[in-house]
């Protein structure tokens, strides 16, 4: 059982917006330089709100993010060794894993998930592909993993059926998705106010992923095509939460966490896009599946009044999987061994106190390949992109490139000098100390745990075939 030192009035509302494909140079105030698409609304929360710099999705795609995300765990750790889940699939959150939802329902807390979910449900009882039809069941969706309330889809390739709470209770064309999940926001965040409860929202907004529908309203608006566009939907849309907080009179015992799941997807016309002027991984080299930064780098801001300074910022190494072990401080509760094994406490930093809460950092890339970061190092395990950008694994060993890569990430953020050659004993060191988490199945201090399957550091590379619409899709 956990342990609460913190009274009710001590907690604050939780509301976490997670983006989808959403490029850390996607959001102007990041890239004022060579960002393009105006996003007012993001850069007003970061005004009155602390924005972290060096923050990463636990991996470059969407599942293993979001499970990082409600379990404080490395995906890696789990089943899903690469790739995202497809169609209706087990959970991949396992039953009796303690999630952020499950700690603080335990906390007093109303929980209520809108948006994508992508981890996994099966629907009347069964695991499979297609839509599914009105009507339809899940015995064992978010509300069976900490959650009150869920509405919202599994991902873009069933993004029609809307369930709420277990049932598919209607169909709803892409175009209309982003509009409906956030009137639905803000009409749960007017209800949850009303109550003087304490509550945590998860909204994970469908944009600005496939598929790349913005409203009639926002058409031409960015100048940039229907991506630009889509991305200056998704920032209205942020306003509209942000606002309803203001207008329920609970800004400022709430706490708002604005980030996405991972970099742009190419799908968004990345070429086209920087012709324009606009570069969606800012300064960082690669996107959405890759290993390197432009895959995992993310926007991260948090408005908390009273705690956090206005318009200050945070350069600290952070992961998506850092919010279970904030939150578990934050209301006074104790983690058990077996929860949050790579989750580390941003709390101090929200502070604004300027010292490391993590000694190291794991990236993971659609192929399931490995990196291990520290403050100024990054150590690779593949000797390309280790996803979708050129050189691929393939192509890089072709052309006789090393197949690990290390780069100083101070002097060299852009990932383009490869010293490997020049720190054998830091390889050797960092190498050991990934094996060392691995083995440990946790990051944290704690007593050692065990990974749900082997995991290999060294996976063999192999060319990477999936086409267009697949890549589209994930």
């Amino acid at each position: 059982m956990l342990a609460c030192v913190s009274s009710a009035a001590q907690k604050p509302n939780i509301v976490y917006i997670l983006c989808d494909d959403l490029g850390y140079g996607d959001v102007q105030c990041l890239n004022p330089e060579r960002g393009k698409i105006p996003t007012p609304n993001i850069d007003k929360l970061a005004k009155a709100g602390m924005t972290f710099t060096d923050t990463h999705g636990g991996s470059s795609v969407c599942s293993p993010t979001r499970y990082g995300i409600l379990t404080g765990r490395y995906a890696w750790r789990s089943r899903l060794q690469h790739g995202v889940l497809d169609g209706y699939a087990s959970p991949l959150i396992a039953a009796d894993r303690l999630t952020v939802a499950s700690l603080l329902k335990q906390q007093g807390y109303a929980t209520a998930c809108i948006g994508k979910w992508h981890l996994g449900f099966t629907v009347d009882g069964k695991s499979g592909k297609g839509s599914a039809a009105t009507g339809s069941i899940t015995q064992d969706g978010p509300l069976t993993r900490g959650f009150d309330h869920f509405y919202g889809f599994h991902h873009a390739r069933t993004i029609e059926a809307l369930f709420t709470d277990d049932t598919v209770k209607e169909q709803v064309e892409p175009i209309d998705m982003l509009p409906t999940l956030t009137r639905h926001a803000v009409r749960t965040l007017e209800e949850q106010a009303a109550t003087k409860k304490p509550f945590f929202l998860y909204l994970a907004l469908n944009s600005p992923h496939t598929p790349i529908v913005p409203a009639k309203e926002w058409k031409g608006k960015s100048g940039l095509g229907d991506y630009g566009d889509f991305v200056m939907q998704t920032d209205w849309s942020v306003g509209q939460v942000v606002d309803a907080v203001e207008k329920a009179g609970i800004a400022e015992k709430t706490l708002i966490v604005f980030t996405s799941d991972n970099g742009c997807s190419p799908a968004a016309g990345i070429d086209k896009l920087q012709k324009k002027g606009h570069f969606p991984s800012a300064q960082f080299r690669g996107h959405k599946a890759d290993i390197w930064d432009g895959g995992h780098r993310i926007p991260f801001i948090v408005r908390w009044p009273g705690v956090i300074k206005p318009g200050s910022s945070c350069a600290q190494l952070t992961c998506l999987t850092d919010l279970l072990a904030t939150c578990a401080e934050i209301t006074g509760a104790k983690l058990p061994d077996n929860a949050g094994e790579d989750s580390f406490s941003i709390l101090p930093l929200l502070k604004g106190e300027d010292k490391p809460i993590r000694e190291t950092l794991i990236h993971h890339s659609i192929n399931g390949l490995f990196a291990i970061r520290n403050r100024e190092w990054k150590l690779e395990f593949c000797p390309g992109s280790g996803g979708w950008s050129s050189p691929k694994d393939a192509e890089a060993l072709k052309a006789g490139l090393p197949p690990i890569q290390l780069y100083n990430m101070i002097s060299d953020y852009k990932e383009t000098q490869n010293v490997k050659a020049d720190n054998k004993s830091l390889v050797t060191a960092m190498t050991q100390h990934l094996e060392t988490i691995v083995s440990n199945g946790r990051s944290t201090p704690g007593a050692k745990q065990t990974n749900d399957v082997p995991v290999n550091i060294r996976k063999e590379v192999k060319a990477q075939k999936k086409g267009k619409k697949q890549q589209e899709l994930m």
